[in-house]
């Protein structure tokens, strides 16, 4: 199965690629390697705004997350020139979730992510990944994602 058979069997629809809010690309490409800017969750067009452990559940951050993979593949297919069969290798994803002090679960948020890519990409979406607890992210956005994609 293809990745957009994939995608159509998830009844996802990639969203339009959003537009930098400051100095920067959405992605920027060495030789095989692409670097996709770091998106924040949104909801309803806007950003997904909260702290986890003080106003947002894992639960709500996990889906937040997931929300984020469906707006990186869509910038994803934009780097590889429209054509997301030029994938050869999620590498990495990166993973800021705005979490107070005490908060442990920034892991179980990114899932969120993992699990979308992985389920999408099959064995080439296997990745490897950090996840940290911070104390902002831009517009107060509960989760912030970058990742790392070789292409073809």
């Amino acid at each position: 199965m293809s990745f957009y058979e994939k995608l159509n069997a998830l009844n996802i629809t990639l969203p339009v690629v959003a537009v930098p809010v400051a100095a920067y690309v959405m992605h920027a490409q060495t030789g095989n390697t692409v670097f996709l800017s770091g998106h924040i969750a949104k909801k309803d067009g806007k950003a997904w705004v909260g702290q986890l452990g003080k106003d947002m559940t894992t639960a709500e951050g996990n889906l937040a997350a997931r929300a984020i993979a469906i707006d990186m593949i869509a910038t994803l297919q934009d780097a590889c020139g429209g054509d997301l069969n030029r994938v050869k290798r999620i590498v990495k994803l990166m993973s800021l979730v705005n979490s107070t002090p005490d908060y442990t679960e920034q892991h179980l948020v990114t899932n969120g992510a993992s699990e979308l890519i992985a389920e999408v990409f099959g064995v080439q979406g296997k990745h490897a990944r950090s996840a940290f607890g911070v104390a902002q992210i831009p517009m107060g956005a509960c989760v912030e994602i970058e990742m790392i994609v070789e292409i073809a």
